[in-house]
C-alpha cells in the first residue's frame, strides 16, 4: 500500500511514517518543515520525503493519484502559535483541509484527518464522546480559532463523506513521547523538559488542579493506523487517548521526581503572563475511548509513568555533552 501523510515530518506523522514502513507499505510524506524526526528513513526506498506545502495544487493532485490512504496531518499547532497568529491558523487548517480533500474526492482516496480535544472547547460535561457538543468562547478571543478551524475541517470531511468519500476522523488528546517539539515550547511536556535540563522551576498555569489524559506516542499511533486500515473506522469520529485523568501539578511533579536531583521546583504563574488576555484554559480534558477499543481494537498499554520515563531519556539523550 502506498500512503501520503501530509505534515508527516513531524512528531506524530514521524511515528506514523514509521509505522506504515514496519508494516512494509510505502510511504510520501509532504512538509515544509525539515528531516531532522525523519532523517533515520530517507535511506529507505520506500520512503519519500516531499518538501513543500498542501497549497501546491498540482504536487498535491499528483501525490494523491500515487498513493492507496491519505493522511492529512498538516496544521498549525500549538498554543503559542495560534494565538499569536490566528489569520495563519485558520488559513492552514481550513483552506489546506480543503485542499487535501478535493485532492483525496477526485481520486477517491480514502482519508484521516487529525483532529484535536480542542474541538469539544470547555464543556463541562466529561468524559467527552465523539457526539457530545462544543462549548467555546466568544469569536474575539483567538484562542478558539484552533478549535474552529479543526471542527471546520471535520465539517468538511463529513460533507465530502455524504458525496462518497471514505473519511474518519482522529481527535488526539495529549500525546507525548520521543520527537515531541523543540524544547521551552509547545505542549506541558516539552515546557517542563526545558526547564528541568536549564534547572529552571517548572512554571505551572493558574492552580494546576486543570487535568489532562497523556497519551503515548505508540498507543496513540497504533490507533491512528488502524483509523486507515479498518473497514469499520470509515465516517466516524474517534477520540484518540487515554482516559486517565491527570493534575497538570501531579504532571510536574511526576516530573520533578523522574529527572532526580535538581535545584527546580514548582512555581505558580496567572496565564495572562504566559499567553496573554486572549487565553482560556480549559478545566478537564476527559476522552471516552469506547469507540477506540470497539472499533479500533486498541486499549492504551503504556502508563504515564513508564511514557514519562522513556520520553525524558530520549531528550536527554539529544543534550549535547
Amino acid at each position: 500500500m502506498r500512503v501520503l501523510i501530509t505534515g508527516g515530518a513531524g512528531f506524530l506523522g514521524s511515528h506514523l511514517s514509521d509505522a506504515f514502513i514496519d508494516r512494509g507499505d510505502e510511504v510520501f510524506v509532504l512538509d515544509t518543515g525539515g528531516i531532522s524526526k525523519v532523517r533515520h528513513l530517507l535511506s529507505n526506498p520506500r520512503f519519500h520525503y516531499v518538501h513543500d506545502s498542501v497549497f501546491n495544487l498540482d504536487l498535491l493532485d499528483s501525490l494523491a493519484g500515487k498513493t492507496d490512504l491519505i493522511y492529512h496531518l498538516a496544521a498549525v499547532v500549538g498554543v503559542e502559535h495560534y494565538v499569536a497568529d490566528p489569520y495563519e491558523t485558520l488559513n492552514i487548517n481550513v483552506n489546506g483541509t480543503q485542499n487535501v480533500l478535493k485532492a483525496a474526492y477526485k481520486y477517491t482516496r480514502r482519508v484521516v484527518f487529525g483532529s484535536t480535544s480542542e474541538v469539544y472547547g470547555r464543556n463541562p460535561k466529561v468524559p467527552w464522546s465523539e457526539n457530545d457538543d462544543r462549548v467555546l468562547g466568544a469569536t474575539s478571543i483567538d484562542r478558539w480559532c484552533y478549535s474552529t478551524s479543526k471542527a471546520v475541517g471535520e465539517h468538511f470531511c463529513f460533507a465530502y463523506q455524504k458525496l462518497g468519500l471514505p473519511v474518519t476522523v482522529v481527535r488526539f488528546f495529549n500525546i507525548y513521547g520521543p520527537r515531541l517539539d523543540r524544547l521551552d515550547v509547545g505542549r506541558l511536556f516539552t515546557i517542563f523538559m526545558g526547564q528541568l535540563l536549564r534547572g529552571a522551576d517548572l512554571t505551572v498555569v493558574g492552580d494546576g488542579r486543570q487535568t489532562r489524559c497523556f497519551t503515548y506516542v505508540s498507543d496513540a499511533i497504533e490507533a491512528t493506523v488502524r483509523a486507515g486500515v479498518e473497514p469499520a473506522a470509515q465516517g466516524h469520529a474517534i477520540n484518540i487517548g487515554t482516559d486517565v485523568e491527570t493534575s497538570v501539578m501531579e504532571f510536574a511533579k511526576l516530573m520533578l521526581e523522574l529527572f532526580g536531583p535538581s535545584k527546580s521546583q514548582l512555581k505558580f504563574v496567572r496565564q495572562e503572563e504566559i499567553y496573554g488576555p486572549s487565553y482560556e484554559d480549559i478545566p478537564r480534558r476527559v476522552p471516552d475511548i469506547t469507540k477506540m477499543k470497539t472499533l479500533l481494537g486498541v486499549t492504551p498499554q503504556v502508563s504515564l509513568r513508564e511514557g514519562t520515563a522513556r520520553t525524558m531519556e530520549w531528550f536527554r539523550r539529544q543534550q549535547p555533552e
